[in-house]
């Protein structure tokens, strides 16, 4: 028996299987890693797609919707606005599926230090002409939009076939005088009443809607000229000159202001025809007014112009719609 027992016990010590139990190793989990995001991005290279990344909720790509390219809102100014201007320009109602973007120019009185408005208004058209906008919608950051400015805006935009609308305003002056003109040195064309559409040879740019095609006509004819280090081309220019008229035999000085200047050019320049627009160019008084767009002009005092509408442009039926001046 003792034999057997000790037989059967080697069996069973060489049928023993040896069972490995492996066991889990502590694994340190590796947290996501966040977002590389510089701690400051122009804002114009996000919109042009340089910088790629991702913030929770938002991707910022080369396809993103904040890529639009039909409108560029832009607005010069010194950095110092009212906020009735503030109020104004971002409680504007938007149209429906409407893709814009806003180009804020800074520009100081003094031009060492930032930008004259001719100057900031040529770095907006370099980048209209860079980034193919569509069109341009110019505000000047002391002039106060109506609510449903953009909407009026948008009309002219869907329809693409005017090339340059200006809303109505008047001069800060207690001596109400509105800004559109048919002819120079004649003062203000006074001949209708709010709510009419009014043809002018004059506008100016505070309010004023206009097609990219006209300032890339411009822009091939312009001078290169470098303003703060950046190159850009003299599209608009502020008249400021003063020479010697051997015909009078007297001196001969000229000054004026960029928008009227910009009026003048697009006409003598034959811009219109240049940009595929020929019938404006043939037209006496090729810019609209609407003046259904009614701008406040705002001074630095909080005061805004008009302080009332002169009853020569104040239709007297209430329910006047407006007409069409074309001549």
């Amino acid at each position: 028996m003792k034999k057997e027992s000790k037989v059967i016990s080697k069996l069973k010590t060489k049928t023993k299987k040896t069972v490995k139990i492996k066991t889990k190793k502590s694994v340190t989990k590796k947290e996501p890693k966040k977002p590389s995001i510089p701690s400051a991005i122009p804002l114009g290279q996000i919109m042009q797609g340089k910088y790629n990344f991702t913030i929770p909720g938002i991707k910022l790509a080369k396809d993103s919707a904040l890529l639009g390219k039909r409108v560029l809102i832009f607005t010069p100014t010194i950095g110092l606005v009212r906020m009735e201007w503030v109020s104004a320009r971002y409680s504007q109602l938007v149209p429906t599926n409407w893709s814009f973007a806003n180009m804020l120019q800074f520009i100081s009185a003094q031009i060492p230090i930032g930008y004259q408005i001719p100057d900031a208004q040529n770095l907006m058209v370099k980048k209209v002409v860079e980034e193919g906008y569509e069109w341009v919608l110019l505000i000047e950051d002391d002039n106060i939009l109506p609510p449903d400015a953009f909407i009026r805006f948008n009309e002219y935009i869907n329809e693409a076939t005017i090339p340059m609308v200006s809303g109505l305003y008047f001069v800060k002056s207690t001596f109400a005088e509105p800004i559109l003109y048919r002819g120079r040195g004649n003062s203000h064309f006074r001949d209708w009443k709010l709510g009419d559409r009014v043809w002018c040879d004059g506008v100016p740019t505070g309010a004023l809607l206009i097609h990219s095609s006209l300032l890339k006509a411009a822009w091939k004819e312009s001078e290169e000229y470098m303003i703060m280090g950046e190159k850009t081309r003299r599209v608009f220019e502020q008249p400021n000159r003063i020479w010697y008229d051997e015909v009078s035999g007297g001196i001969i000085g000229k000054g004026g202001t960029t928008d009227l200047n910009w009026c003048s050019r697009l006409m003598e320049d034959g811009l219109f025809e240049k940009a595929g627009w020929p019938k404006f160019q043939k037209m006496q008084y090729p810019f609209l007014v609407d003046t259904r767009i009614f701008v406040r002009h705002i001074g630095k005092d909080g005061v805004q112009w008009p302080i009332a509408v002169p009853a020569r442009f104040v239709p007297d039926d209430k329910n006047y719609k407006g007409i069409d001046i074309i001549d």
